[in-house]
């Protein structure tokens, strides 16, 4: 059985304070940065093919998000992500559209396949990345988290990576040791979908916790094999430790999107509180997360092992 100590992994991110690379899109940029800012996490929006691939061997990890891809950025993923690889740093995939037109998801598909630490979309992009759906209409979801979650763990096969679907409830799929787990995350709140950059935030909030789990390795280079490579899915003790830090960056969204709330109004008042609440969880809120953990089947049916926080 997968264990958490959300506790434990909330203590590492706030005591390495990793450097985040984001190359992501234009409409969230300031949204995210101050998101890392808040969580205990330092940003960095390089983007430019000149010195992407140079600047992802200084920072912690990557975040890689074609939402307003142009072609510097296009270019600046593929330097970063084979930098990433070589070093056997975490990145993080978020597949923005995938399935609505084909040059986006041609180049989301090829990125895809380099191998990515996590990979963390709505239920529709997921689908579509897996190749058991169309994609959603544009960044907006048009399928259900439990019903894409057999695609995710297909996913999660594949390509080694942790699978992260987002919606009411989240869904994180690791594939460890042969069995399909699959952790859900209850929280948030009704205004986060209406603020622009939650998803796409949490892409880099799970960088973030990636890198902090990496960086409490006794020795992080001896884990390379596990970081990004598809085989790690196979080495249980690694693929565990990502597997949690996927979990814990989805946690604190929720735990914090349910702060959040208080006193809210709208939109505008939660984005606020929003990033207050960020700031405020702790490793003892964190703690207090509402996790459950099951397995899938191969009938693709769940089969409960219980609730672990």
């Amino acid at each position: 059985m997968v264990d958490f100590d959300l506790r434990s992994a909330n203590a590492r991110l706030r005591a390495s304070n990793p450097l985040i690379q984001c190359i992501t899109n234009t409409v969230v940029q300031q949204f995210s940065a101050n998101v890392l800012l808040a969580i205990g996490a330092s940003p960095a929006m390089l983007d430019h093919e000149a010195d992407a691939g140079q600047f992802a061997g200084i920072a912690s990890g990557i975040l890689v998000n074609f939402g307003t891809a142009s072609n510097h950025q296009l270019l600046a993923a593929d330097a970063a992500i084979d930098v990433a690889n070589a070093a056997s740093k975490p990145w993080v995939l978020d597949p923005v559209s995938v399935g609505a037109v084909d040059f986006r998801t041609s180049r989301i598909r090829r990125a895809a396949a380099d191998h990515p630490t996590a990979i963390r979309g709505n239920a529709s992009e997921i689908a579509a990345l897996a190749g058991v759906g169309l994609g959603g209409r544009g960044v907006d979801s048009t399928d259900e988290v439990d019903a894409v979650l057999p695609a995710a763990a297909k996913l999660a096969r594949e390509s080694g990576a942790i699978v992260a679907v987002s919606g009411p409830t989240d869904a994180v799929v690791a594939h460890i040791d042969g069995t399909d787990h699959v952790a859900r995350i209850s929280g948030g709140h009704e205004f986060m979908p209406l603020v622009i950059g939650t998803g796409c935030s949490l892409g880099a909030v799970t960088v973030a916790y990636l890198a902090a789990a990496r960086a409490g390795l006794a020795d992080p280079d001896a884990g390379a094999s596990a970081v990004n490579a598809t085989e790690g899915a196979s080495n249980g003790g690694a693929a565990s430790a990502r597997f949690e830090a996927v979990v814990a960056a989805h946690a604190h969204f929720a735990v914090a999107g349910e702060l959040a709330a208080d006193g809210a109004k709208g939109p505008g008042s939660y984005s606020v509180n929003f990033l207050d609440a960020l700031h405020t969880v702790d490793g003892d809120r964190l703690a207090q997360a509402r996790i459950g953990l099951d397995t899938l089947t191969s009938a693709n049916e769940t089969a409960s092992e219980g609730i672990q926080a």
